[in-house]
């Protein structure tokens, strides 16, 4: 019997000894576990899923199966106990009209989480006084997991959405609105239909993903079997600790050069560019705007800094607030989401634009993904994302549209975002899509 296999057994026989005011239980792992989380995610027959690493990769995370679920995160507060966290996100747009689909956001209280914070292991549940349901969460646990084949599925086809010529449109009505004063910032975004030979599983994904693309959150959240939303993203949108609030402007992209000093030049060319710093500080502005109202003080770093990812760079400058007393996750989260990275600016009118011309509904891309508890909590933004439907796969990217911005451009952009995700299924996508 493996040594993850007895600690199974170990809590099993402390839950059944519980006492009736006992809510979290943490059995510590004495050696790494024989298997990856994602590996002994896919395995697992509990839903709903998350599985969530942190971008400093310190804090890896399974959580599966629910004791309670929300559609908004207020109520959680309410059931919280120590040290409990409950998993989930909130959507771009599944509050609006547009996408009456998609829940305006979705959090669990787990029963059963994996846990890896730096080198050490644990294995910890959630318990109710009804604790039949966490044991029975217990018992169906697989230990004894394979490793995830690689992904074999080949593209068919890609389907954009808007098409080029549609694309194209789009960021002409989003300049003369500029110009019309209507808003500074648009950011638009495109859906590419994936049709593969065959099915990938969301894990399979994910995993190419977290082996692949560094300096990222990986997260992923299946609902069931069949619809799984995934992403590894640069991108926070706030870590909390006590008062203390990190969040950040990370606007502004340039592709990565074919060798270092291509790369270099490349690199030079954004830290110096007016459109990309102007977008930059547009979502700098919109992030101190949308925090002063919950805070005592709010520092921005004075210089943007280069993040280099692996098909991509961008700006990115660091924003510190120490909060004032009683502010919570959900008004963070209502503060902060949509940011200016993610939809424009003013919030109200570019949000508007989307949802009056985009031509799909977003749902879970450009939300926001992480956790609440009452110590701590932390959300990524979540872009470099992808919905999998079996033999489908949906990637999503956006762009930023501000003076200066060129529909062309700005579609190779998206090409090279995109690419993020889209390279881990095939090193040479179907034409019209860049890799």
């Amino acid at each position: 019997m493996s040594q993850f296999h007895q600690a199974v057994k170990r809590i099993i026989e402390r839950v059944q000894q519980a006492e009736g005011n006992q809510t979290r239980l943490v059995e510590p792992l004495s050696e790494k576990p024989n298997f990856s989380f994602i590996d002994w995610l896919d395995a697992q027959p509990l839903f709903p899923k998350f599985y969530w690493q942190s971008r400093d990769t310190r804090e890896e995370v399974v959580a599966l199966g629910q004791l309670h679920a929300f559609v908004e995160p207020g109520p959680a507060y309410t059931i919280l106990g120590e040290g409990q966290r409950v998993w989930g996100g909130r959507s771009f747009d599944g509050q609006h009209e547009k996408n009456r689909r998609c829940m305006p956001s979705f959090f669990f209280l787990p029963q059963i989480e994996l846990i890896r914070f730096d080198q050490q292991w644990s294995l910890a549940v959630n318990i109710s006084e009804d604790k039949a349901r966490t044991l029975a969460g217990l018992h169906k646990l697989v230990c004894e997991v394979a490793t995830l084949a690689p992904i074999s599925s080949h593209i068919r086809s890609i389907v954009h959405t808007p098409s080029q010529p549609q694309w194209n449109e789009l960021v002409h009505k989003v300049l003369t609105g500029i110009k019309n004063d209507d808003f500074k910032k648009v950011v638009l975004a495109r859906r590419s239909t994936v049709q593969l030979d065959n099915t990938l599983s969301a894990a399979q994904l994910l995993k190419a993903s977290y082996l692949n693309n560094h300096h990222s959150f990986h997260f992923m959240l299946s609902l069931d079997s069949k619809h799984s939303f995934m992403g590894s993203t640069p991108e926070r949108l706030y870590s909390r600790v006590g008062h203390e609030l990190h969040t950040e402007a990370l606007a502004g992209t340039i592709g990565r050069g074919d060798n270092a000093t291509h790369d270099m030049e490349l690199a030079n060319w954004l830290s110096q560019d007016e459109k990309n710093l102007n977008e930059n500080q547009y979502v700098v502005d919109d992030i101190i705007d949308r925090l002063s109202p919950h805070s005592e003080a709010v520092e921005v770093e004075a210089e943007a800094s280069l993040v280099r990812l692996r098909k991509v760079q961008h700006l990115k400058r660091n924003i510190h607030a120490s909060l004032k007393t009683g502010i919570n996750g959900v008004q963070l989260l209502s503060a902060l989401q949509p940011t200016a990275a993610v939809a424009g600016s003013p919030r109200q009118e570019s949000m508007q634009f989307i949802l009056d011309n985009e031509p799909f509904a977003r749902g879970w891309y450009a939300g926001s993904m992480g956790y609440i508890s009452h110590e701590r909590a932390e959300f990524c933004v979540a872009i470099r994302s992808a919905l999998v439907l079996g033999d489908q796969v949906q990637l999503f990217a956006g762009a930023g549209i501000v003076p200066g911005s060129v529909a062309e451009h700005e579609w190779a952009e998206l090409d090279k975002k995109m690419s993020t995700l889209l390279t881990l299924i095939s090193d040479h996508p179907p034409l019209g899509v860049a890799s």
